[in-house]
């Protein structure tokens, strides 16, 4: 752990914190955003999805081992002590319409750690989960609630809208993006149009994006792949002819035979200027701070995708880091207008589809337990 000695943690204070006077005004419009699309496509499938990342590619479930000797700063919230939760984990794109899997944007994970105890933030009393919502770039695209309610108004304008077109639109963003990285640069903004790579899912290094508490001190988090059979998948191209749910037949295929193993990483911060919380676009300077290991995730073969795991996790489960302790309460205007969204999704797949959200307990974990075991 020498990396954790050399470095000096800030602590949190409140003032990092700056709330605009029309954030409440900014979350509304997100919501109604939100809205919008949860409407349009419940009319479309019959059935409720999420209004963002709606199509999930792998649904899992795992252990998470938190490490042994980590140094005080590091042993925060979830990873105070060392011991195995129960996880259960959704890999999924980010539309809120289901798409073809040519239609290539940014990839998130969802974790779900159960059996952690502490404080709770306030809408979770009572349960023992811990959720962290990454996405596979190290910050976010949009700076502010207000930049984020543009992107998100976009998407809303044109879900449902001209899939065949959508697929010719992301295969010339893809030739777009693969020449600016050919000359070492990258877009965020056209990965999120649809102009990401077509690679694994299971090789893709995820971010929380934004930060949260931990602890005393203000962090951000990262779950890598380690094993080499997943580290092999990093950048490796998916054949999605023919293929509209390619991704999840890969994922699929993956877990019919073989484990997977990632670390998580936490990043504390350490320099407010350099590592703002209202600027959700900065990537934090890792020669400053960089991600350490605190914790293993470990998933044995097993079925990764099949309708039961869909009803039960899909429909099933909400995943929103407002779920969890607060030694983990999520920081910044983004965070902020996030919450409200993040409950009406959640409330409108439960009251739609007739299977309210539950937040499942490690002595009788349903999401985990009765998920089909090889």
């Amino acid at each position: 752990m020498s990396d954790a000695n050399a470095i000096h943690p800030l602590p949190f204070q409140p003032g990092f914190e700056q709330v605009p006077d029309d954030e409440a005004e900014t979350s509304r419009e997100l919501n109604e955003a939100m809205q919008h699309i949860l409407d349009i496509t419940y009319k479309d499938y019959g059935h409720a999805v999420r209004s963002v990342h709606a199509k999930s590619h792998g649904l899992l479930h795992g252990t998470l081992h938190v490490l042994e000797g980590l140094p005080a700063e590091l042993a925060q919230g979830a990873f105070a002590t060392p011991g195995s939760y129960p996880l259960v984990a959704r890999f999924s794109t980010n539309p809120g319409d289901i798409l073809d899997d040519k239609v290539s944007t940014p990839r998130g994970l969802a974790l779900k750690i159960i059996g952690v105890k502490g404080e709770r933030l306030p809408g979770s009393e009572g349960q023992e989960t811990q959720d962290f919502v990454m996405q596979n770039a190290p910050a976010f695209t949009a700076a502010t609630p207000k930049a984020f309610l543009k992107t998100l108004k976009l998407l809303a304008n044109t879900t449902d809208k001209a899939p065949g077109m959508k697929k010719a639109f992301s295969a010339l963003l893809r030739g777009t993006e693969a020449a600016i990285e050919a000359l070492g640069g990258e877009s965020a903004t056209l990965k999120s149009l649809g102009g990401h790579p077509a690679t694994h899912v299971l090789g893709e290094t995820y971010y929380s994006v934004v930060p949260f508490l931990y602890g005393p001190y203000y962090a951000k988090l990262s779950v890598v792949p380690v094993a080499p059979q997943l580290t092999a998948l990093t950048d490796a191209k998916v054949d999605l002819d023919d293929k509209p749910d390619g991704l999840r037949e890969a994922v699929n295929a993956f877990f019919a035979s073989q484990r997977g193993v990632w670390e998580v990483r936490v990043q504390l911060a350490t320099d407010i200027e350099k590592m703002p919380i209202e600027d959700a676009s900065v990537r934090w300077p890792e020669d400053l701070s960089p991600y350490i290991t605190v914790a293993r995730i470990e998933v044995e073969p097993q079925p990764a995708w099949n309708a039961e795991r869909a009803a039960e996790i899909d429909d099933g489960l909400a995943f929103s880091p407002w779920h969890g302790l607060a030694a983990h309460r999520p920081l910044g205007g983004i965070m902020r207008v996030r919450k409200p969204a993040y409950e009406l999704s959640a409330g409108f797949r439960g009251s739609h589809n007739g299977c309210p959200m539950h937040e499942p307990r490690a002595q009788r974990s349903a999401a985990v337990d009765s998920l089909p075991k090889v």
